[in-house]
């Protein structure tokens, strides 16, 4: 009979801050604890999701749900992990959250661990408070709100590495009631930090690094501390990834004691209008394609049309693995994150994010990258259907 309460970690960052990446790390030294995992997921393909369900994790390492009554339609608790797709965490916490955390303590006797991947727009107090509602509060603790933060763009002033992809990612929430500025918003996120994890460090010079270290000392309390992060790992001698979840910081005790800039939106739920119709998020199913020339084709589309960013999986010819692929501003990286399964599709999926997207252009283009002629034709011709008039929106 386990006694003690599930610890839960929290991650928070800005979009692009390397939170997905850190968790999947996480996952990987998880050394047989059993984690279930909960994905603030954006936009309509679940990259972030599958990347997290793609980590080499044993089977018993991980929370299999097999009662499917109990998922709604907005969650998918394969391999533990539980999405949230509709809105900003932080402002669905009673529709959205709250839900998903009382089916984890149902399962409590199945769980070591809970990690919580917020949305970039996410404010940590909100979420932190659910946890001191009785029927949480009783089976489950905040080990410790880890806020990650670009390296490179805070210390070029700019806080997240491209504002319009923030700006975007808030259009596109219709649950958002918080009308976050980014500087305020970056104070909430440090000012419920247990943790600082700056990352990119590989992308900053000496000199950089210690104008970001001023820039988070100045927003934290002396007691929080920072560390950088090189490719995913940890630059620190007093932390390793497997301590981050032993942190024992109960932040549920403290966190009416944290000030934010949006205390008076979620006290009084006021609400805002996000011109949702002014953004464009969709998803492009290719078969296998030339590598180095949908690389080329994203390059062009990035100066042709207004793009915040592109993420998901490449199906390359004669390649055994599936590669990941990440448009962030300027910047595209790309991986191979896992075998093919035997019985598994290979086909590429894209979700473009951006602002007035020529969607039936886009598609024309990535169309040359399809290695198949005839499947290339085959695309196009469904192109040329879709977006006929009559079916124009």
């Amino acid at each position: 009979m386990k006694l003690n309460k599930i610890p839960a970690t929290i991650v928070t960052g800005f979009l692009g801050s390397g939170k997905t990446t850190l968790l999947s790390n996480l996952l990987k030294e998880a050394k047989g604890k059993r984690i279930a995992v909960i994905v603030n997921e954006f936009g309509e393909l679940d990259i972030d999701a599958d990347l997290l369900r793609s980590c080499p994790l044993d089977c018993d390492e991980t929370i299999e749900n097999s009662n499917e009554n109990r998922q709604s339609e907005n969650q998918n608790a394969s391999n533990g992990i539980y999405e949230l797709a509709n809105g900003c965490i932080c402002c669905t916490v009673e529709e959205e959250f709250l839900p998903v955390m009382q089916q984890l303590v149902e399962r409590r006797e199945d769980i070591d661990h809970i990690l919580i991947e917020t949305s970039g727009l996410a404010l940590p107090k909100p979420l932190v408070q659910a946890f001191n509602w009785p029927s949480i509060k009783q089976h489950c603790t905040v080990d410790s709100v880890i806020t990650m933060i670009d390296g490179p763009a805070v210390a070029a002033g700019r806080f997240a590495d491209d504002v319009d992809k923030v700006q975007a990612q808030r259009l596109a929430d219709e649950n958002l009631d918080h009308d976050p500025s980014l500087q305020e918003l970056l104070d909430d996120q440090l000012g419920a930090a247990d943790l600082v994890m700056i990352s990119k460090r590989d992308l900053l010079s000496e000199e950089e690094c210690a104008l970001v270290d001023k820039v988070v000392a100045k927003k934290v309390p002396h007691a929080v501390k920072t560390v950088h992060i090189r490719e995913g790992k940890i630059e620190s001698d007093r932390f390793s990834l497997e301590a981050l979840m032993g942190l024992q910081s109960a932040s549920e005790l403290k966190i009416n004691e944290v000030h934010t800039h949006h205390d008076h939106h979620h006290a009084h739920g006021e609400e805002h209008d996000h011109a949702h119709d002014h953004f464009d998020s969709f998803v492009v199913t290719l078969p296998e394609v030339d590598d180095t020339t949908i690389k080329t084709v994203i390059q062009a589309l990035l100066h042709t049309h207004t793009i915040y960013r592109i993420k998901g999986f490449l199906a390359l010819p004669n390649k055994p693995m599936r590669q990941v692929i990440q448009v962030v501003g300027k910047r595209t990286e790309s991986y191979f994150d896992r075998l093919w399964q035997d019985n598994e599709i290979h086909k590429t999926q894209l979700v473009f994010i951006g602002k007035n997207l020529d969607q039936s252009n886009i598609q024309q283009k990535l169309a040359s990258a399809i290695v198949d002629v005839r499947l290339a034709e085959r695309f196009i011709e469904n192109i040329t259907t879709q977006f006929e008039p009559e079916h124009s929106h």
